[in-house]
């Protein structure tokens, strides 16, 4: 049994707006093992894809290798463009060690609305993925259901888009918000049969026949990134 923890501490600032909401990184990530091309930070690997298209959407000429700079890189973008990372899985048991979220067991959460709470600025959680068994929405409706929380479908688009109130206490204030959150296409290779299926990337590959999975992404995350 691969007892799996997640490497990385949430990444948020004072004025994140928006935070990234995704499960664990790959198994090597947190043994040191990293590929050649991966980077020592959240989302770091180079197959999941999600700096690829944060990249081709901003022109960041980003690094891709093992150097301080490469994490560097992404911390600056983050602080910039106000946004934070905290994936929702602390870790997690593997019979096998792979990257698979529905081969995760005996998984503990991390404090999502804690750190909302904590962090009043956050108005946006952008899921990388969406409600499938052991996906980030998934296990974020279970988390919500211990504040007797739940998510209110907004839009029903991919990606989709639901919403919730959030009330606590600061000091002696008392504070009431809407936190939005969007369930991007997960960056993953696997999402992309379900990519294929979907009728407005058949009618944009049918426009133009080299449309692919990955300019799908990129005109998705356009809006959030």
């Amino acid at each position: 049994m691969f007892k799996h923890k997640h490497p990385y501490q949430p990444f948020i600032q004072q004025d994140t707006t928006k935070l990234i909401v995704g499960t664990l990184p790959p198994p090597r990530f947190s043994t040191g093992k990293l590929l050649k091309k991966d980077v020592d930070f959240c989302y770091g690997s180079y197959y999941n894809s999600l700096w690829l298209f944060i990249d081709k959407i901003n022109n960041l000429n980003l690094r891709y290798d093992n150097s301080q700079e490469a994490i560097n890189e992404r911390k600056e973008f983050l602080i910039e463009n106000k946004i934070g990372v905290c994936d929702i899985v602390e870790s997690a048991e593997r019979d096998k060690i792979d990257a698979s979220d529905l081969g995760m067991k005996n998984i503990k959460l991390r404090n999502i609305i804690g750190y909302i709470k904590q962090f009043p600025s956050i108005e946006t959680i952008l899921f990388t993925g969406g409600n499938s068994k052991n996906g980030p929405e998934y296990f974020f409706r279970k988390h919500l259901k211990e504040y007797n929380l739940k998510l209110e479908l907004v839009s029903n688009e991919v990606p989709r888009i639901h919403k919730f109130a959030l009330c606590h206490t600061k000091g002696s204030q008392s504070i009431s918000r809407i936190v939005k959150t969007v369930s991007l296409t997960s960056g993953s290779g696997a999402a992309n049969i379900s990519i294929s299926r979907l009728p407005l990337y058949k009618q944009l590959k049918a426009k133009n026949p080299n449309f692919n999975t990955f300019d799908f992404r990129v005109m998705q995350y356009r809006e959030y990134f």
